[in-house]
Parts: structure tokens; C-alpha cells; sequence
């Protein structure tokens, strides 16, 4: 795989079947992704909306219910909006990393608290493991991460061993197959461009992890979400796995993002039976 053509027709597949009358909702500080997002939807015929408020807009309050309603934004707009809406935003288990084996993480990982990490004496990468609490990055040591203070001893975090990232790709994943894909990352730089000469080592890699995550005994995905890989110098690792209705696209397919993210932010009675342990827990939100 050397050329971005030859990409499109690996990842790209046909786009997922939506409620014709389906609205797309996006964050009142909408990015780049989400304008990508908004032109893509309209090709489909759906209605694509953006917030005026960090609210769920009193129309669509009104036609709950009726009218399929799905969401693109970050955590606390998801959260804003979801319960109200009658919305099931999926994200993968806070542990997914962690319980992932070594020969596809390529460093140890653990999912513990943030009174834990702050006894930490050596550094490490340590982050949240979907919010952005605070910021992901290489800490000296634990002394250096927010206070009692600031977040409660029982945040949730992922601590892992400091690896260093080559190039990193992001994989928009439905129903275990990647819809699109794009590299954002190299040497710990933003670089966005298409897969490029990777993409067939990249595709093979992340097909071992979702047959890994796919097993009986591995862990699980919820069936839309956005897994991030990397290239070491000690060839390909999993970087981290986040919600795809949070997650920019970059430069991949914006087609195939959309399929994903409608999926992995939709109308809560149409969430497939086997997506319900990925519910993010939305909060109850007085207008």
C-alpha cells in the first residue's frame, strides 16, 4: 500500500445506513472535523446543526423521540446534551489499554487512581483515560500531577512506561473494521496526512488488535470507536483508544468518520444490546 488511492478503496466501505430524517449535532466551537463532518452529513440528506449553547437546543428537546438525534463534540458537551436528548455515547473501558497483552502495548500500562500515580518516583506517561481532566503528557514524577485539590483520589488515570512514537496513526473502527484512517503524529509532532507508505503495516497492526479485542477472552470495544497506533523504533504498539464522537478526524475520509461517529453517539433505543457496557454514565443537567 503506497498510495493514498489504494488506501480509500482498503479502508473506505458503503457508508452506514441512517434514519433519513436523522440530525447531526455539533458543538457550538465546532473544528475542523466537525465542518468536515457538517458537509458530509448534508451529501446524505441528513440535517447537520450547530449548538448555539453548551444546551441541547429546546427544537430538538421538543422532538425527542422522534426525530434520531446524534452528536459530535467533546466530553463536556456530550455530557451537556446526551441525557436530555435520550443519547448513548459509547467510549472504550477506562482499562481497555491496560488489559491489552504486552506485544501489543510494547510497554507496561495500568489503570489505577490519581492518589496512586501521585506516589509515582519515576517518571511517566500518565492521562486520563477519557476526559481531559488534565493533561496527557510524560510527568517527572507523581509529585508533578494535580493535587487533591484540584481532582479527587479516586480519578480514574492510565500510567504507562515512556515509549517514543515514531509515527502515530488514527483508525476510525466500526464493527471491527477500520472505516478510515489518517496519521497526525511524528516524532511527538502534529503531522497530518493520509497513511502514506504505512498504510499496509498499519491496517495488518490494527487488525491483530481488534481480533484481539474481538476474542472471548480479550478486551472489548464498544462497536464504534477510534483506536490510535503507533510505529516505535521496536516496530508497531496500540497508543491509547478513545470515543470516535470526540475524537478529530485529521486527515481521513470524512465519509467513513461520520459512519462511525453516528454510531458511536445515537438515539439511546437504538443502541445495540452488546454496545451497553460502553454507555458513558451522562450526567443529569438543569436547564
Amino acid at each position: 500500500m503506497t498510495t493514498d488511492a489504494t488506501r480509500t478503496d482498503t479502508v473506505r466501505t458503503a457508508p452506514a445506513t441512517v434514519s433519513p430524517d436523522a440530525v447531526l449535532l455539533l458543538a457550538p466551537r465546532i473544528n475542523e472535523t466537525g465542518l468536515q463532518l457538517r458537509t458530509a452529513a448534508g451529501r446524505r440528506g441528513l440535517q447537520a446543526y450547530t449548538a448555539r449553547s453548551w444546551q441541547a437546543p429546546q427544537e430538538l428537546l421538543d422532538s425527542v423521540g422522534q426525530v434520531p438525534v446524534h452528536v459530535y463534540g467533546g466530553p463536556l458537551f456530550g455530557d451537556a446534551v446526551g441525557r436530555a436528548l435520550g443519547l448513548a455515547l459509547l467510549e472504550p473501558p477506562a482499562d481497555w489499554l491496560a488489559e491489552l497483552p504486552k506485544e501489543l502495548t510494547g510497554r507496561r500500562v495500568s489503570c489505577t487512581t490519581l492518589a496512586e500515580a501521585r506516589r509515582l518516583r519515576r517518571p511517566a506517561f500518565v492521562k486520563p483515560p477519557a476526559d481531559k481532566a488534565f493533561a496527557a503528557r510524560v510527568y517527572p514524577d507523581g509529585t508533578a500531577l494535580p493535587g487533591p485539590e484540584l481532582l479527587d483520589d479516586d480519578t480514574p488515570v492510565l500510567v504507562s512506561e515512556v515509549v517514543r512514537f515514531r509515527r502515530e496513526y488514527r483508525l476510525f473502527v466500526l464493527d471491527g473494521t477500520v472505516r478510515a484512517a489518517s496519521r497526525y503524529a511524528v516524532d511527538g509532532e502534529l503531522s497530518v496526512a493520509p497513511l502514506g507508505a504505512d498504510g499496509a503495516d498499519v491496517l495488518a497492526f490494527a487488525a491483530d488488535v481488534l481480533a484481539a479485542s474481538g476474542a472471548a477472552s480479550g478486551p472489548a470495544l464498544p462497536s464504534a470507536v477510534v483506536v490510535d497506533v503507533g510505529a516505535t523504533d521496536d516496530g508497531w504498539v496500540v497508543v491509547e483508544a478513545n470515543a470516535a464522537w470526540a475524537s478529530g478526524g485529521y486527515a481521513a475520509d470524512p465519509d467513513g468518520v461520520l459512519d462511525v461517529v453516528l454510531r458511536s453517539a445515537g438515539p439511546l433505543t437504538q443502541l445495540p444490546l452488546t454496545d451497553r457496557p460502553f454507555l458513558r454514565d451522562l450526567p443529569e443537567v438543569v436547564r
